[in-house]
């Protein structure tokens, strides 16, 4: 019964911006860390952005000062958004919740799609 459902993927141009949800289902949302990952076609999925309970966050550094993950824990929902946009952000948007205390404890969402084109 544990769900993560991703929305706010889209089309947007060079610059602009877009805000990535992902909610969960299931869980005590409050003992997960939450990050987002991303895969574009023919590479690796990587690592964008984590955020603890606490609020704590770390980026990647090709994200760093235009992406920005944060999360309400009243809402059981993590965000991401994506400012200053670039074709090269172009891919499919993870996210990921994990537990703290196991690292066999992992579940991901389904994906949305960013696409940055003009």
């Amino acid at each position: 019964q544990v769900q993560l459902v991703e929305s706010g993927g889209g089309l947007v141009q060079p610059g602009g911006s877009l805000k990535l949800s992902c909610a969960a289902s299931g869980v005590i949302f409050t003992l997960y860390s939450m990050a987002w990952y991303r895969q574009a076609p023919g590479q690796q999925r990587e690592w964008v952005a984590s955020i603890a309970s606490s609020g704590a966050s770390n980026y990647e550094d090709s994200v760093k000062g235009r992406f920005t993950i944060s999360r309400n824990n009243a809402k059981n929902t993590v965000y991401l958004q994506l400012n200053s946009l670039k074709p090269e952000d172009t891919a499919v948007y993870y996210c990921k919740m994990y537990s703290p205390y196991s690292v066999s404890t992992e579940y991901w969402g389904q994906g949305t799609q960013v696409t940055v084109s003009s």
